[in-house]
């Protein structure tokens, strides 16, 4: 799915105007009525609404829900700042607003604010995503005093205060603390960094008609990972396929202590789909290895403890370095070894990451069309701490294009950064993924698609989705609280077959 800012959505706003053809009232009230709709579905007209409303079109389409809601049996107050201009259709909602009996519509100039009750909902409609600078003055104070009721909050489109795409962190500027988000048509990029989640709360996406055409024609570097994005790209299998077919993995990891990790790569890669899956290790993880993952094999480092040396790696098909790795400097050199010679797909996590920012100049070694899975932290080690995510962000892309890499940053709505600066952010995955192990499992899932023949956007795409969805499911069943990255590794054949069945 396309994702915009908010400059190119009020422009995709602007065509639909121009040529569905309809008024920007008519398209308000669209808005109003999609609003309106999610309130229905959940809201009981016995549940206390108060609307508190800016001069803007935010503000129109907040009255305009307000006049929705009491027509249809709820109880509503509405409040707007007083301003030195109104948007046009902002007065036309006032008027047929005011024009409805025993409806109370009251302006306030001063900071003496309508005590807002507990069980009472605030729709919070006073600024919408064409805010350019921070809030200040009389508003200021009417966020302050909505986010001090301890009242459930619903955004009209963002919260105000809060700007559709980069914002400081931390964020000492008004900004209203929704619990959902009413977001029309589209997402903003805002919503997909940790730093704002608790202004935004859980975000809703209400569709209010834009334009089709616009919407398909329109350029834009964001993306959201969905269905609908990697259908088709899980096949069928051929009635006479064989293991050769679907490729030969390698997966590089282990260290003394750390036979988990690798053990968990190098099964997710197998659980992937890939032919055939060799995992080296220090020679001290041989038993571990094979008695956990008796479909893997094993190749023994001549160290007992450590990565060394790894001898004949351009005859996989893809590999992976990294997981539970260890720093020590025989395995940085050794990795300097690989990085300079090996000339096939090529995914780097964890330590092989942690040893990159070590030691800088291996930076300039990685192939061109490598896969790294850095995690923030990980991340802003290798290429410089960032203020707020969406500067990481624009430095993963700057990072991506300059190397031609891509670059799977982690997290919740976890990254992909294409070589041509495109970036999509991962619908799927929750917060019970965040355990020990889970980065292990992904970067299994990435070499055993990349083995198979994948190109290197596409493996990203699909392991981070395929991740996210084991994720989901696995917790579906057994929850989040307990979530442990083995669970994952099992639930990726479902997380495939979901796909697969979504392709029929």
């Amino acid at each position: 799915m396309k994702l915009f800012t908010t400059k190119q959505i009020r422009e995709l706003d602007a065509y639909t105007i121009k040529h569905e053809p309809i008024s920007s009232y008519e398209l308000m009230e669209r808005a109003a009525n999609a609003l309106y709709s999610w309130f229905a579905q959940n809201l009981s007209t016995l549940q206390p609404i108060v609307v508190f409303c800016g001069p803007g079109n935010n503000g129109g389409d907040g009255l305009a829900l307000a006049r929705l809601l009491y027509t249809s049996g709820y109880s509503v107050e509405v409040y707007y700042l007083t301003a030195s201009a109104h948007s046009s259709d902002f007065q036309l909602n006032l008027e047929r607003l005011k024009a409805i009996n025993f409806l109370p519509v009251e302006i306030f100039s001063n900071s003496d604010f309508p005590h807002i009750g507990e069980n009472q909902v605030v729709v919070d409609a006073i600024f919408g995503s064409g805010l350019s600078k921070p809030i200040e003055g009389l508003a200021a104070q009417l966020v302050s005093h909505i986010n001090t009721s301890g009242s459930r909050v619903v955004a009209v489109d963002i919260p105000s205060g809060l700007f559709g795409e980069e914002n400081p962190f931390p964020n000492s500027n008004p900004v209203v603390r929704a619990a959902d988000c009413l977001t029309l048509q589209f997402p903003k990029l805002s919503f997909f960094f940790a730093e704002n989640s608790s202004f935004v709360g859980r975000w809703h996406v209400l569709p209010i008609g834009l334009h089709p055409e616009a919407i398909a024609g329109a350029s834009t570097s964001w993306h959201y990972t969905n269905m609908e994005t990697i259908r088709g790209m899980v096949k069928p299998r051929e009635r006479f396929a064989h293991k050769g077919i679907f490729g030969h993995c390698l997966v590089v990891a282990g260290s003394h202590g750390m036979i988990g990790a690798a053990v968990m790569a190098a099964m997710s890669a197998a659980r992937a789909g890939a032919g055939l899956v060799t995992l080296h290790v220090p020679a001290c993880g041989y038993e571990i290895a094979q008695t956990l993952a008796p479909n893997i094999m094993v190749v023994c480092d001549s160290n007992e403890h450590h990565l060394s040396a790894v001898d004949d790696f351009q005859r996989y098909n893809a590999v992976c370095i990294g997981p539970g790795l260890g720093q020590h400097p025989e395995t940085a050199d050794a990795l300097g070894k690989i990085l300079a010679e090996i000339n096939v797909p090529l995914i780097l996590d964890a330590d092989a990451l942690n040893l990159v920012a070590a030691n800088p100049k291996l930076l300039g070694a990685i192939p061109a069309g490598t896969i790294i899975t850095p995690h923030p932290g990980e991340f802003d080690r290798l290429f410089g701490v960032s203020t707020c995510g969406w500067k990481r962000l624009e430095r993963a892309r700057e990072v991506a294009q300059r190397y031609q890499q891509v670059i799977i940053l982690k997290g919740a709505y976890s990254q992909v950064v294409l070589p041509d600066g495109r970036v999509f952010f991962n619908s799927t995955g929750n917060p019970g993924m965040a355990t020990g192990g889970s980065g292990d499992v992904l970067s299994g899932i990435v070499v055993g698609f990349l083995a198979q023949g994948f190109s290197i956007a596409d493996a990203a795409l699909l392991a981070t989705f395929v991740h996210g969805l084991a994720g989901d499911i696995a917790a579906s069943d057994l929850g989040e609280n307990a979530l442990v990255a083995t669970d994952m590794i099992s639930y990726i054949s479902n997380a495939l077959l979901e796909i697969e069945i979504s392709n029929l």
